[in-house]
């Protein structure tokens, strides 16, 4: 079973519908929307400030969301991919943006629409990926506009981690 948790008053919200995996650390103040999937070996602690986590959105497997008291929340809209064992504090994911396996996003930081950070990437405090740009590197810097194909692959994955949180939900 997964492991949620209140924090001070504050007791998660997980549409009934999402898929939670059963070993998923989930603590405070977060919100979690319809069908949004949160895979195995994730933490998302929000004990100083908020997490919000939006509709179809996935959190693969072993990546941790917290947040900062001074710093603010961490807000990821609907549709958005997080790859595995990323690692999230105090930033903004906006729609349908893709963040690559292994991914550092610090405070500050925010990735707007179609935007994507690369695998092993690091945005460093308060960057900002602009719509429909590529960023990679640790510091991330804008590799290149992305294709049309890599934006439309957002909204597939969406759909498949939809797909794929059902069939997981009835294991």
């Amino acid at each position: 079973m997964p492991i949620i948790k209140s924090f001070k008053g504050k007791h998660p919200k997980i549409a009934d519908d999402a898929f939670i995996a059963d070993d998923v650390v989930i603590i405070g103040d977060v919100e979690i929307g319809p069908k949004a999937s949160i895979w195995y070996g994730c933490v998302i602690r929000g004990d100083v400030n908020s997490i919000k986590i939006g509709a179809g959105t996935n959190i693969q497997d072993g990546s941790i969301i917290h947040v900062s008291r001074y710093n603010g929340p961490t807000v990821i809209g609907n549709g958005v991919t997080v790859g595995h064992k990323v690692i999230m504090h105090a930033c903004t994911l906006e729609d349908y943006s893709f963040v690559g396996m292994g991914s550092i996003l610090l405070d500050g930081s925010k990735i707007e629409k179609h935007g994507m950070l690369a695998a092993g990437a690091m945005l460093t405090p308060n960057k900002v990926i602009p719509s429909g740009q590529l960023w990679a590197g640790s510091p991330a810097k804008i590799l290149r506009e992305m294709r049309a194909d890599e934006i439309e692959y957002i909204y597939t994955s969406e759909r498949n981690y939809i797909i794929l949180g059902e069939e997981h939900k009835e294991l």
